[in-house]
């Protein structure tokens, strides 16, 4: 399969490059995949955030290199991209539970943390509802960015959702959304990824409205092309199953774009939606 293929020549490119800085765009260009998604679609189908992945493997590999060489830890520690021997030897602690310079001593005791491998498991047994929708038209978005660490993006949401009733932020929303919507995007939106791409670490997520009105004073305006998206029901649910299940199978790539969660007033069903942009293969 395609996909899985180009998944594994990711893997093997970070292995081939473990000694030189990694570079993030060129780890999607290499899976054909947008780089709004490449790093959440590697925890989904890994497990593991791509960061951790590849510290893991560089301590995993400097682990061998300290038992086989005498190259001096601070050689070793540039050799893998840390600046400072400090900086590798806490890094290597909290891996493998020993200093770096225990490391030499026979009988010590390592963690290794091999290469993953990716293979594709169809379970079949639950079925994604899905639709598709064309947008062509613009989408003028305006409301606020708040930073969102990946790992923490299922608790953190809900937070900043729940500050922006308090607020008063989101009947602000409500007041300002449309009143003849052009399409069935309509309700309050979280848009995960205001900027190019989102990162490892962290993303904008971006809470706001559609509105084609004035700017208005306190709120940042975001603007995303015409494109055709993927649309789930039930958000959570579908960004669990999205990249590990769904896109493998759908025939389809997903766009340069930022996918977005769209909640829907009182009485709508469903309550809310995940839009994933898409392109055909």
């Amino acid at each position: 399969m395609d996909w899985l293929d180009r998944m594994n020549n990711v893997l093997d490119y970070i292995e081939e490059n473990l000694e030189e800085e990694i570079d993030y765009k060129q780890l999607a260009k290499i899976a054909y995949c947008s780089e709004f998604h490449f790093s959440r679609m590697f925890a989904s189908i890994s497990g593991i955030s791509l960061s951790e992945y590849i510290r893991r493997r560089r301590l995993t590999l400097a682990a061998f290199e300290l038992q086989k060489s005498d190259k001096r830890i601070l050689e070793i520690a540039n050799m893998y991209g840390y600046e400072s021997a400090d900086a590798f030897s806490r890094a290597f602690k909290k891996l493998h539970g020993i200093k770096p310079s225990e490391c030499r001593q026979q009988g010590t005791q390592l963690k290794a943390f091999p290469k993953i491998s990716f293979q594709l498991s169809i379970k079949g047994d639950t079925e994604m509802e899905y639709r598709i929708e064309n947008l062509d038209f613009e989408l003028r978005i305006i409301g606020k960015s708040n930073s969102v660490k990946t790992s923490r993006a299922f608790k953190t949401i809900p937070t900043i959702w729940s500050k922006a009733k308090k607020d008063g932020f989101m009947q602000e929303l409500i007041d300002l959304s449309w009143e003849n919507p052009k399409c069935s995007l309509e309700g309050i939106l979280g848009v995960c990824g205001k900027e190019a791409a989102i990162m490892d670490e962290a993303f904008n997520y971006f809470t706001g409205v559609r509105y084609d009105g004035d700017a208005r004073e306190g709120m940042e305006t975001l603007i995303i092309p015409p494109a055709t998206w993927a649309v789930f029901p039930n958000i959570v649910e579908a960004w669990k199953r999205l990249y590990a299940e769904w896109v493998p199978t759908s025939g389809y790539e997903l766009a340069n774009l930022p996918c977005m969660e769209c909640y829907y007033g009182p009485g709508h069903k469903p309550r809310h939606e995940l839009w994933v942009p898409i392109i055909s293969k």
